[in-house]
């Protein structure tokens, strides 16, 4: 009785642990089988896909744009200084009056430049009268006495040749000796000397004595009129007016004081015409030429302001080695201030029929190349090295490696592998695109 009464605790004792051990086995094998199934689940099902933004290649118009920084500044200008130590004796003109060319804006004191003009305009005048007398007056007494002598020795010739000629026929027919003939001809010998004589000082008086006189005359005249013009030069200097039509922008000085000469007076500014001069680079402004237009943003402007290159320098700057080039901007309303800084962007040359894709679809190389990721009728993304050309307004010129319809990741294709399963969506702005290739099935 004991034995079998300690066999059967003994059972007892080990049943439920037996029972244990095979209830961990049974778990131990779903498990497995439930892996084995998850396994081969796994290697049937579809690849996941990555969310895209595409847009595709297509040929377009582009014009390359040229981006700089200027400083708006007036076409016309002048700043208006004396050129002579004076007081101000008026000003006619305060800041940011309209004035017109030639209107006289600020005097200075010029009591001693009148009265220097009014005596020099005196000397002229006399010199006038003292010239008008010499040109316009009678041969004077010297001229008139070598005229006479002239006349007189031709004179003296014309009687001593009748009384030669009379005493030559008379001594022929006998009736004179011939020491009469011989005076006689003594005689006109020593008149036509006479009349060379008073011939050659009557040319000298004309060529020498009257040229010099004239001479004499036309350069006191000459000085005269020198005198009185620097007078009126002097005078003119005290007297400041507009060479331009524009604004007072700048008036320094006041009534009273003292103005040295070279001190600016006025500052005029036609503000009617702007002109933006920008330095750019002169590798991106190849092509460009006068009359381009440009596009001027102005701060506070919601839209940007036209303009048109009026001038490219001939020249780099020899600091920056870039290339000035003026923008001319119409101001009519005068709602462009001078002193503006503004951002310009100039046309500098256009490609009518060029390949193009949003320049965000370009990726850069490690080893510095470039390439875009294509999206094929099978939803994987290619990758295809590009050579790109210019980039303007956020597009971006291809000029190999694709071609014109084929769809371009342009929002996450950063660091996607080739051959990655993509699903085209539509940007969060943008209507969604009708196109086969963006098809696709489940996540």
């Amino acid at each position: 009785m004991d034995g079998a009464a300690a066999v059967k605790r003994t059972n007892r004792k080990y049943l439920p642990q037996s029972r244990c051990n095979l209830a961990r086995c049974w778990t131990i094998s779903i498990v497995g089988i439930t892996l084995l199934a998850g396994c081969s689940s796994d290697h049937n099902a579809p690849a996941p896909r990555v969310s895209v933004q595409t847009a595709v290649a297509h040929s377009a118009a582009m014009t390359v744009i040229v981006t700089g920084e200027a400083t708006l500044e007036p076409l016309y200008q002048a700043i208006l200084a004396t050129r002579i130590s004076a007081p101000v004796a008026r000003y006619y003109v305060q800041r940011g009056d309209r004035v017109h060319k030639g209107e006289l804006l600020v005097t200075l004191k010029n009591s001693d430049l009148q009265g220097a003009a009014r005596s020099s305009q005196g000397q002229y005048q006399q010199a006038k009268a003292q010239y008008t007398t010499t040109t316009q007056a009678t041969v004077p007494q010297e001229m008139q006495k070598a005229q006479l002598d002239l006349a007189q020795t031709k004179a003296q010739i014309d009687l001593q040749r009748r009384i030669y000629h009379s005493r030559k026929q008379l001594f022929e027919q006998g009736a004179l000796p011939g020491r009469d003939v011989d005076q006689a001809k003594v005689a006109l010998v020593q008149a036509k000397t006479l009349y060379d004589v008073a011939r050659r000082h009557l040319e000298a008086l004309e060529k020498v004595s009257r040229s010099a006189e004239l001479s004499s005359a036309t350069g006191q005249l000459h000085q005269a009129q020198g005198q009185y013009q620097q007078a009126q030069a002097m005078l003119a200097y005290s007297e400041i007016r507009s060479p331009i039509n524009g604004y007072v922008t700048d008036r320094p000085l006041y009534a009273g004081e003292m103005a040295t000469a070279g001190t600016p007076l006025l500052t005029v500014m036609d503000v009617t015409v702007l002109v933006a001069k920008a330095h750019l680079p002169q590798p991106q402004i190849t092509g460009l030429s006068v009359g381009a237009p440009a596009q001027v943003m102005v701060p506070g402007f919601s839209t940007p302001v036209s303009g048109r290159v009026m001038l490219i320098s001939p020249a780099l700057d020899p600091g920056s080695t870039t290339v000035e080039v003026w923008i001319r901007i119409e101001n009519k309303n005068k709602r462009l201030q001078p002193g503006t800084p503004v951002h310009v962007a100039v046309q500098s040359r256009a490609i009518p029929d060029a390949l193009v894709v949003p320049a965000a679809a370009i990726v850069q190389n490690a080893g510095g190349g470039q390439h875009v990721m294509v999206v094929g009728a099978d939803n994987i993304a290619r990758q295809r090295e590009v050579k790109v050309g210019i980039e303007s307004y956020g597009l971006a010129q291809i000029l190999s490696g694709i071609t014109a319809g084929a769809q371009i990741i342009t929002v996450g294709a950063y660091a996607m592998d080739d051959g990655t399963h993509v699903r085209v969506v539509p940007a969060p702005d943008a209507p969604p695109q009708q196109t086969g290739t963006t098809s696709g099935g489940a996540d």
